[in-house]
């Protein structure tokens, strides 16, 4: 048999082949039986001959320069910067912006790192929106990370809702002079949540605009840290839960305060005093403000000069809760002030100021010419020094009455 065969076949498509039946020779011993077949085969897609490789390579090397050229091109149309070139132009971007802040008055030290406009026309338009708010520039200077803030970003959402919310344009600008960093607050985020919290902790909502204005550092409390366990420790030392949304309305301050480091001391050095815990969480109810009293550098000072000035130590209790008030104020000039008073008006004797105070706590801070004028109504009525300083000393609300009633009175009796 005799197979004939195209030689040059690489990477067929399909392959046809033709096929001629034998022809039968006269057969001869002499020779071996012999079959003749051929085939002829012929690419369907294609037929390569033996310079194939040479051709493949010329056109592959002919696609390489035509995609060089058409890159060389493009890079022509335009050219990628480096990324020294772009933090060089961004270097001088910055310097730009320093330069314009610097010729304001604005000391651009610690807005290194900070992201900022890439012009000073957008710099320039942050500061005139903060001034127009009545930040001046040393406030700007407190708080220079303020202008890191966009206008339209986060600015005027944040004043937007507190302006819903209902705290007044005028307060603003005090405002953000002590909390500026409201500026930075996410209003879903940060504000609404809190603003949320403070009505779960039965602040009506008319009052939370008052909270806002007169505490605005409540905006940047976290939920389940001061906030939360200062109340708890209230309610748990016996204040009412139904007076605590009036108590922070009246001191959201509280709301601030540590538990362990300020109203736990203060609220068991009272209680040491001789004061009980539930009368001390009365206290908190009317005057929530005494929780803001510093225990070691005026509450306890304070309780000291009244043992100096013959306040008895088991009248103290009486004292504080009649006048709470006096755990907080400058105490020491006053009752000098009063002492040297009442000596020169009605001869009092050093001695007998404690037994004033005592009796009525409130004494020390009464004025001057008020009681001058009722000292003087005394003498007038015809009582002597010696009865118009037992009177004040039996009875020092004499020194605070009404002189018109006082009168009525002198004359009906």
């Amino acid at each position: 048999m005799k197979l004939r065969l195209c030689s040059g076949l690489t990477k067929p498509g399909f392959l046809l082949v033709h096929f001629m039946p034998p022809s039968f020779h006269s057969l001869s011993y002499n020779k071996p039986h012999g079959l003749g077949l051929n085939l002829h085969c012929a690419i369907a897609s294609r037929r390569l001959s033996s310079d194939s490789p040479k051709r493949e390579r010329y056109r592959s090397s002919s696609g390489r320069d035509k995609d060089h050229k058409v890159k060389r091109e493009s890079q022509s149309l335009y050219t990628r910067p480096s990324l020294l070139e772009m933090n060089k132009e961004k270097a001088a971007n910055r310097a730009r912006v320093y330069e314009f802040l610097r010729g304001v008055g604005i000391v651009p030290d610690e807005l290194d790192g900070l992201e900022l406009p890439v012009t000073a026309d957008v710099m320039k338009e942050r500061v005139d929106f903060l001034r127009k708010l009545g930040l001046t520039v040393e406030d700007i200077n407190n708080y220079p990370l303020v202008l890191g803030c966009s206008v339209k970003k986060n600015m005027v959402p944040v004043l937007d809702y507190l302006g819903k919310l209902g705290v007044r344009k005028s307060t603003f600008t005090e405002f953000l002079r002590r909390y500026p960093q409201v500026l930075h607050a996410s209003v879903v985020i940060d504000l609404a949540p809190v603003v949320k919290y403070l009505q779960g902790l039965d602040i009506k909502p008319v009052d939370v605009p008052r909270v806002l204005e007169r505490y605005p550092e409540v905006l940047g409390f976290k939920l389940e840290g001061t906030m939360s366990t200062s109340v708890a420790y209230l309610v748990g030392i016996g204040v009412a839960r139904r007076e605590i949304g009036g108590i922070l309305t009246r001191y959201p301050e509280i709301l601030g305060i540590r538990v362990a480091r300020v109203i736990k001391p203060l609220v068991e050095y009272l209680e040491a005093l001789g004061i009980p815990k539930l009368a001390v969480a009365r206290l908190i109810e009317k005057r929530p403000h005494i929780l803001g009293f510093e225990l070691n550098d005026t509450v306890k000072r304070n309780v000291q000069t009244l043992q100096e000035f013959n306040v008895r130590e088991a009248y103290l209790p009486s004292v504080i809760a009649q006048y709470p008030e006096i755990m907080g104020i400058d105490l020491r000039p006053k009752l000098e002030a009063q002492r040297k008073l009442l000596s020169s008006a009605i001869d009092l004797n050093p001695e007998d100021l404690g037994s004033l105070v005592e009796r009525m706590p409130q004494f020390v801070s009464l004025s001057e010419s008020p009681m001058l004028k009722h000292v003087a109504f005394l003498k007038e009525c015809g009582f002597s020094m010696d009865q118009t300083r037992e009177m004040v000393i039996g009875c020092p609300q004499v020194l605070a009455l009404n002189i018109g009633i006082m009168k009525l009175s002198f004359e009906y009796f």
